[in-house]
């Protein structure tokens, strides 16, 4: 990998990190009116349920077994092919595509009430609950149509090396969700619907956002199905495993859901609110990672240039370990006050600070295996390899069932994100081992310093975030401004110790840029 190409790539990655960041801090801001007008409780735990269900087969679809299957081919296109056979390619996978995420959409709709029954059986003893959740469902679930077209888009920028539109593209629907909140609900007695209806214009707008972008590319999707297209049934046939390898982690978050549905009221949203404080690294730097991997991973495959393949891993995995690392001890460390910080205000009472902490600090020690994920997975699905992260996949699923059934005894919701967070570790591990088994990824030297380093800095910034976060008992006691004031002080000064420590220990930017690490 040429310094030239390794700069590109760090551009590339502050630019989607950036502008995730954006949206994740958007996201904060939603999350944070929906704590302090709803709470923690049946309304919420009702919509969350409702939003969780598009949500999973986005994943699925959109942003899993879509873009790991049609990124690598298109890549493979746009190297290979003329602009015209590129162009007819997505004119093809987007007929197919709307077609049948129409088909999904409609059937969805109709069978709400059954999929409640399974996603939260726990919920059928309330009618009330049970039938608010089928109602929300219902406006929610056209999402899937808006946000796995956005993905088809997204799929085609980002192979086009727009990294930015498509990082941007989720602040639309946290926009929506806030301008309903603070603009919307207020008029309406049952004001949840309103979220429902957030969900449903905040993917439209996500559409709508980057057509334009599509347009000036001259590669804007039209309807022209041709079922003979070769293009089309590789990624068909790269799909079908893929899809059964993202479902398997996405079914394990349902799952979650299940067992999470006969706990206490409020199990549920704990769990959310948890997670969207995990979402927060995992977006800005494993999303980020991934989507920059996966085009560059694709096209060194094409070029057959396996040396620049491993080396392009290696700088991946160094950013993941110098980035997430502190990521997870930090939130760990500062459980509390990120908390009480972003939630507790209005209906948030200290029980869902305390709940919703204690999930975040079992969801914290997988936090580093979830973005290795997604660094490690591009490698095999660049080189249209979906069949070994699926075993992979099967086998994580399994193992995290049987850690639910061990943790959620004593743990209760927080063992059920402990799980999660193995699973993950664990997912990484394999995914790994068989990498280094097939001679794919070889490391490069300097790994037993580097990871030396980190220790002795992430170690550093755990103490004096620990000294500087002062008592539980002041964080539930602070006014708003104060709170943040407090929380934005410790978050500087977690960084600058951080990286005033590696500086020290000789770690430089010029090592992401250059082939020689200390």
């Amino acid at each position: 990998m040429t310094n030239a190409h390794a700069m590109n790539l760090l551009k590339a990655l502050a630019t989607v990190g950036s502008m995730t960041f954006i949206s994740r801090i958007l996201g904060f801001v939603r999350d944070t009116l929906i704590a302090r007008v709803f709470g923690a409780g049946v309304v919420t735990d009702a919509f969350f349920v409702a939003f969780k269900i598009p949500n999973l087969l986005r994943r699925i679809s959109a942003e899993g077994a879509f873009s790991q299957a049609f990124v690598p081919i298109l890549a493979e296109y746009k190297k290979q092919r003329s602009f015209d056979e590129t162009k007819a390619l997505i004119n093809h996978v987007a007929t197919l595509l709307g077609l049948f995420l129409v088909l999904i959409t409609i059937v969805g709709m109709l069978a709400a009430p059954w999929v409640v029954q399974v996603s939260a059986p726990g919920f059928i003893a309330d009618k009330a609950k049970f039938d608010l959740t089928v109602d929300l469902l219902r406006i929610t679930f056209p999402y899937i149509f808006f946000i796995s077209l956005v993905s088809l888009a997204g799929g085609v920028l980002n192979t086009y090396s727009n990294f930015s539109v498509p990082a941007l593209t989720p602040v639309w629907l946290n926009i929506s969700f806030i301008v309903a909140v603070l603009f919307v609900a207020p008029y309406f007695d049952n004001s949840i619907k309103v979220l429902a209806w957030a969900v449903f214009v905040g993917g439209l707008l996500q559409l709508a956002y980057q057509w334009p972008y599509l347009r000036k590319l001259g590669l804007l999707p039209r309807y022209e199905l041709n079922l003979q297209d070769e293009g089309v049934w590789r990624i068909v046939k790269l799909m079908g495993p893929a899809i059964f390898g993202v479902s398997i982690a996405q079914i394990s978050l349902l799952i979650n859901t299940i067992f999470a549905s006969f706990l206490v009221t409020g199990s549920v949203s704990w769990l959310y609110y948890a997670d969207r404080l995990m979402e927060f690294p995992t977006g800005v730097l494993g999303v980020a990672l991934g989507t920059i991997l996966l085009p560059s991973l694709a096209k060194s495959y094409a070029d057959k240039a396996d040396g620049e393949y491993s080396q392009l891993l290696d700088w991946g995995l160094r950013l993941t370990f110098i980035l997430a690392l502190p990521a997870a001890v930090a939130l760990a460390v500062l459980s509390v006050p990120l908390v009480t910080g972003l939630f507790h205000y209005g209906a948030f009472s200290a029980l869902d600070v305390e709940m919703t902490r204690q999930a975040l600090m079992a969801y914290s020690l997988g936090l580093l295996g979830l973005i290795m994920v997604k660094v490690l997975a591009p490698a095999f699905y660049s080189r249209q390899n979906i069949k070994t992260p699926v075993k992979i996949a099967l086998f994580t699923l399994a193992s995290t069932q049987l850690m639910n059934l061990l943790f959620i005894g004593p743990f209760k919701h927080a063992g059920l994100a402990l799980a999660i967070g193995l699973g993950a570790c664990m997912n990484a591990g394999l995914l790994y081992y068989y990498l280094r088994k097939a001679n794919v990824y070889k490391p490069q030297p300097g790994w037993p310093a580097f990871m030396t380093k980190l220790a002795i800095a992430v170690g550093a910034m755990a103490f004096v975030l620990h000294l500087a976060a002062g008592s539980d008992a002041m964080w539930m006691a602070y006014h708003l401004i104060p709170k943040l004031i407090h929380l934005s002080v410790l978050l500087v000064i977690g960084v600058i110790t951080y990286f005033a420590v590696l500086w020290l220990l000789g770690i430089r930017v010029k090592d992401f840029i250059q082939r020689t690490n200390r």
